[in-house]
């Protein structure tokens, strides 16, 4: 792959540590952040000019792909996984693949199809919201209510809502021809998956062996890495147009506000309000004053945020250049860690081993950023190769069965572990 395996080690390193960090808030808003942080790496590596001109949307896109899967209840699942019987254990990192398959589906799907909307090929937004929307619903109320296809019982079954929204938008693309993005989707859908099973396998050794380190955050940076890097592989292997069309002024500034203030503001609301932090602080002496100390706090992190965007997007007058997109990048990110030190009660003076190698992979991505590589292959396809996914798809399985195998053979009972079927 010659040099191309560094942009794509950036784009699995920033979406993996930007989904460990999602650890901390968790739900959409979480999963948004942490999507639209791995975009703004996929964008900065392609040293694509048009695609820098669009940088918000793009952001947007794969924020709100990723961010939909956030509402999949998964907890219980990881707990089938930890099992000591070989049918339930299976059936959790199964799942677990299916999962974190749909978080690579409607991120990658997403995003591809805003890289591939051009003048001659546009997206229509509106209908495929609306097709994703009915798909969702039709397919929650077939499965979960009809049929009674339960996946994590007593648990949101939301999955069936993500997945009858991928199958909608899979559709979508393929009636109107958007191939690269049917690609991508697919692709990404596989890395996902992996990364999920393979991450809860990691969960169970590391908690096996006893390692004095949050192995639930290794799990989720698992999901993001492999999510990353099949993104990027799928992004830097298709064709895509050669010049898309810049987005209206409006779209990028509407863009802007949903990522770089909704979203934070969501994120306040639900993790570093004053109350919460009160609760959580509950057993010092004086709670009051670090609570609120923490919820400035993060209101300063993410008004630095604010502001540093809307100045990016003010002085573009004709588009952006690749520092601009890097000087974004690294302010979303770097904001994000540092608002996850803040949420666990950096300023109390907890301090977690987790959180300290968050920065090292940071500077890592900011170590390679410069390097000189290519981002695209030689080989271009806008075609997947159906015979070689489901080839994937098959060894992925197989492999999964593996894992389980050996799981469940050297492990008693472990905390938090939960059984689906009594066999």
């Amino acid at each position: 792959m010659k040099k191309q395996w560094i942009g794509i080690l950036i784009v699995g390193m920033t979406l993996g540590t930007s989904w460990a960090v999602r650890g901390q808030f968790g739900h959409e808003q979480g999963a948004a952040w942490a999507g639209a942080i791995g975009a703004l790496a996929l964008v900065v590596v392609s040293k694509r000019q048009d695609w820098y001109t669009k940088m918000f949307t793009i952001t947007l896109s794969s924020a709100v792909g990723w961010g939909a899967g956030g509402m999949i209840s998964y907890g219980i699942v990881v707990g089938y996984g930890r099992s000591i019987s070989y049918p339930n254990a299976l059936y959790g990192l199964i799942m677990l693949f299916l999962i974190g398959g749909l978080f690579g589906l409607l991120g990658g799907g997403l995003t591809g199809l805003t890289l591939e909307s051009s003048e001659s090929k546009k997206v229509k937004w509106g209908n495929l919201v609306a097709e994703m929307t009915a798909g969702g619903l039709i397919l929650y109320y077939l499965l979960v209510h009809q049929l009674e296809f339960l996946m994590t019982p007593p648990r949101s079954e939301a999955w069936a809502v993500c997945l009858g929204a991928g199958l909608a938008m899979l559709w979508y693309m393929a009636r109107n021809r958007f191939r690269s993005a049917l690609r991508v989707a697919l692709i990404t859908a596989l890395g996902g998956g992996f990364g999920f099973a393979f991450g809860n396998f990691l969960q169970i050794i590391g908690n096996i062996l006893e390692i004095k380190f949050n192995m639930w955050n290794v799990m989720e940076y698992s999901i993001g890495f492999f999510g990353g890097t099949s993104l990027a592989y799928a992004v830097f292997s298709s064709a895509w147009p050669e010049e898309s069309f810049a987005p209206e002024k409006w779209e990028s500034k509407t863009a802007l506000l949903i990522v770089f203030v909704f979203i934070p503001f969501i994120v306040f609301s639900q993790s570093l309000g004053y109350n919460r932090f009160l609760a959580r602080f509950k057993d010092l002496a004086n709670p009051a004053f670090p609570a609120l100390l923490s919820s400035l706090a993060g209101i300063a992190v993410f008004v630095i945020v604010a502001l540093i965007t809307c100045s990016r997007l003010n002085r573009s007058r004709n588009g952006f250049r690749r520092t601009d997109v890097m000087i974004v990048l690294l302010t979303y990110f770097a904001a994000y860690i540092t608002v996850s030190y803040i949420v666990t009660g950096a300023l109390t003076g907890t301090f977690l081993l987790n959180h300290h190698l968050y920065w090292v992979n940071f500077f890592i991505i900011i170590f390679l950023l410069p390097k000189q590589y290519p981002s695209f292959f030689d080989d271009l396809s806008a075609d997947l190769n159906g015979k070689k996914w489901l080839l994937w798809i098959t060894g992925i399985i197989i492999f999964i069965m593996l894992l389980t195998l050996i799981a469940v053979n050297i492990h008693g009972e472990l905390p938090g572990s939960h059984i689906r079927f009594q066999v």
